[in-house]
């Protein structure tokens, strides 16, 4: 039996997230918006909520289609605010809306959301030991890129909700060491190991 990281420990949906999907490196523009857009959502909330309302917000936003998503209006957004389902909140589905378009700024000046995010770890999986004793929630490097995304004019998008993206889109390795995704995934890609 594959030992996991203990907070996925529901045998469902958090757990196959974190099975098949979480700290994987993301190199996908339009993966990465949907991670982006459920960290957005997830504010003030819970994460296997936004698991479990994913597909809602995988129809709202058009399969998380950030071009089409920078063009919604003001009645698009009431069309997703009435929505069975859907988080009713103007103020984060609006911030979706103002994230694609500074999302498109960011292609349009580095060539790919992807390659703008990972120069920050020099196109390296952050690993930090130092975590692995404790609960982090955020880190000089998310401190960095929440600034430098604020910078771009995205919103909801702070140091520790920046944290819990790199983590999921895998540019931090931060699966428990005793977790079988650890080593798994310090395969796929160069490492960068960091002391804080």
């Amino acid at each position: 039996m594959c030992e996991r990281c203990g907070w996925c420990l529901d045998g469902g949906l958090l757990q196959r997230y974190h099975d098949e999907e979480w700290g994987v490196p993301v190199h996908d523009d339009q993966k990465h918006f949907e991670y982006l857009t459920l960290e957005v959502m997830q504010c003030g909330l819970n994460w296997k909520m936004m698991l479990q309302k994913r597909e809602i917000f995988r129809q709202c936003f058009e399969n998380f289609d950030y071009n089409k998503i920078a063009g919604y209006d003001k009645s698009r957004v009431q069309e997703i605010l009435e929505t069975d389902g859907m988080i009713r909140s103007p103020r984060k589905i609006n911030a979706v809306i103002g994230n694609a378009r500074a999302f498109q700024k960011i292609i349009a000046e580095n060539g790919s959301f992807d390659r703008f995010l990972w120069r920050f770890s020099g196109n390296q999986i952050m690993v930090y030991p130092s975590h692995q004793s404790g609960l982090v929630a955020r880190n000089a490097l998310s401190d960095q890129v929440s600034k430098a995304l604020k910078k771009e004019g995205f919103r909801f998008l702070g140091s520790v909700t920046v944290y819990s993206y790199l983590q999921s889109c895998g540019v931090i390795n931060d699966h428990a060491q005793s977790c079988y995704r650890y080593a798994q995934l310090l395969k796929v890609g160069q490492v960068c190991r960091q002391e804080e």
